[in-house]
């Protein structure tokens, strides 16, 4: 139903995960009992995420970890592991840097060109250490880099933007052929973002595996503010869910919805899935592990930006290690550990034995959600407070 904004214009109501509750059904299950198994291509994991490509989250090291730990990291190939043979003084920087400084300062740090020997030899790192590697570049780089990132070992490659299409249109230069693209690759591909039905089915029509949904919602992200687009993450989802019906219907191929952003707690990744998510890609929590190479702070991929930058640098401090964020166990009650342990319990109570399943809950608009009885967790800034 849409909601006239003046004579001229109407829009949808669009909701957010605080926005909505997952609703039990008539059947429980023993959590040991719930597979949160994803398979994507040739490829299985034992949790349904992945690492967002954000230097902050992802460096070889956390990669390795998060495939031992059942995930799978997406490396940026245009961040600092590809701009500095040791990025570790330029994180430190980073880090030390006010916040009335960062961004310019960043600015001038990714400045530094991308040396293209380092983008096989990243891969390899993350190979050698016995897991799957992906990575990520931008549609702009993608026909200059794509091959040293594959002569290194890649599996997957993750085509990324703030939003991409498949009819990018250009004057000043030819655009990448997606489909073409896509055909030709030795390796799966994976692409996003998106934020809309028609959006979504384009990028699945250009063949990849998958696509990221998800325009602004990220902690660190300011395009929202700055562009003025986006689509509140439940909307966003279950319309991109909608579109993979269609284009199932239309080929018999599934393409993957993978959630891209906006999820920080237990209760916001469950729901990504209950909206139709196959997975979700983390940025923030991953940043807050004490492996994460930030130091305790994140900024997103279009934070650098030279002349509009669209993120900030944030600090999300340290939260425990990786394991303790995705698998637990949980010593604090606010939901930001065990984000994975939280999912499977949340699929148990709800009566549902895997992601496909569980994809199908019945969800509700329920705005009293976060503010119902909490009233002293509220006032004491504890608990949902």
């Amino acid at each position: 139903m849409e909601i006239e904004i003046g004579i001229a214009k109407s829009g949808r109501r669009a909701w957010g995960f605080d926005d909505i509750a997952i609703v039990p059904s008539r059947r429980t299950r023993d959590p040991d009992d719930v597979s949160t198994t994803w398979e994507i291509d040739a490829f299985t994991f034992e949790i349904p995420m992945m690492a967002s490509a954000m230097d902050s989250a992802v460096s070889p090291t956390t990669a390795i970890e998060i495939g031992r730990l059942g995930g799978l990291a997406v490396l940026n190939l245009e961040g600092l592991w590809t701009r500095y043979a040791d990025p570790d003084p330029v994180y430190a920087e980073i880090a030390a840097l006010p916040p009335e400084k960062s961004t310019q300062r960043m600015q001038e740090l990714y400045q530094e060109p991308i040396k293209p020997e380092l983008i096989g030899q990243r891969v390899q790192e993350i190979k050698d250490g016995g897991v799957m590697a992906a990575a990520s570049l931008t549609p702009q780089n993608v026909a200059k880099y794509a091959e040293m990132a594959i002569g290194g070992g890649l599996d997957i490659l993750v085509i990324q933007g703030t939003v991409v299409s498949a009819e990018h249109v250009s004057s000043r230069e030819e655009p990448l052929d997606l489909n073409n693209f896509i055909v030709n690759s030795d390796v799966p591909v994976i692409v996003g973002g998106c934020a809309s039905y028609a959006g979504a089915l384009h990028l699945m029509r250009t063949g990849a595996v998958g696509v990221l949904v998800g325009v602004g919602p990220g902690a660190a992200c300011t395009s929202r503010g700055v562009l003025g687009i986006g689509v509140p993450q439940a909307t966003a989802i279950a319309d991109a869910a909608g579109a993979r019906t269609r284009y199932l219907e239309e080929t018999g191929r599934y393409v993957h919805v993978i959630a891209d952003g906006g999820m920080r707690t237990g209760g916001d990744v469950a729901k990504a899935i209950a909206c139709g998510a196959d997975s979700v890609m983390l940025g923030s929590p991953i940043a807050a592990a004490d492996e994460a190479p930030a130091r305790g702070h994140h900024w997103g991929m279009a934070t650098f930006h030279p002349t509009l930058p669209r993120g900030t640098r944030v600090e999300v401090g340290r939260l425990g290690t990786l394991r303790d964020i995705l698998l637990g166990p949980a010593h604090e009650n606010d939901g930001r550990r065990n984000l994975f342990g939280a999912l499977r319990v949340s699929m148990a109570t709800t009566g549902y034995a895997d992601i496909k399943e569980f994809q199908k809950a019945e969800v509700m608009v329920a705005p009293a959600l976060q503010t119902e009885g909490k009233k002293l967790q509220r006032s004491q800034g504890v608990g949902m407070g």
